[in-house]
């Protein structure tokens, strides 16, 4: 993977937008963070969960998710190698991520599963 493919599948959820923090090409929805590139640096990204999920995606996947070192690490910032990283794994890091932070009108409306008539 590399970083326009991280940008490429950040940029396809819902309303997101690419800014810039600190530096680093950011990935926000309802002017929130929940993804950035270039931080520790240029072949690494990054993508804010909860310390749970950040666990999960850490043990299934220990040479690709990495907790950011220090307090935002253990706050749920994950680094992303993205030199190791498959466009599935990073896909639903960045969704998981993005529903983290997005608002509930757009979280709800893509949780919710179409009717099947019933016969």
């Amino acid at each position: 993977m590399t970083a326009d493919d991280f940008r490429r599948l950040a940029l396809e959820l819902p309303e997101a937008v690419e800014s810039s923090h600190m530096a680093h090409p950011d990935f926000r929805v309802g002017g929130k963070v929940f993804a950035t590139l270039g931080y520790p640096g240029q072949e690494w990204a990054m993508v804010k969960l909860p310390a749970e999920q950040q666990e999960l995606f850490s043990k299934s996947e220990p040479t690709v998710f990495v907790p950011v070192k220090g307090g935002w690490g253990r706050k749920g910032a994950t680094n992303v190698l993205l030199k190791t990283a498959k466009k599935a794994a990073a896909r639903k890091a960045l969704e998981a991520a993005w529903h983290n932070v997005a608002p509930k009108r757009l979280t709800q409306r893509l949780t919710q599963q179409p009717r099947t008539p019933k016969r």
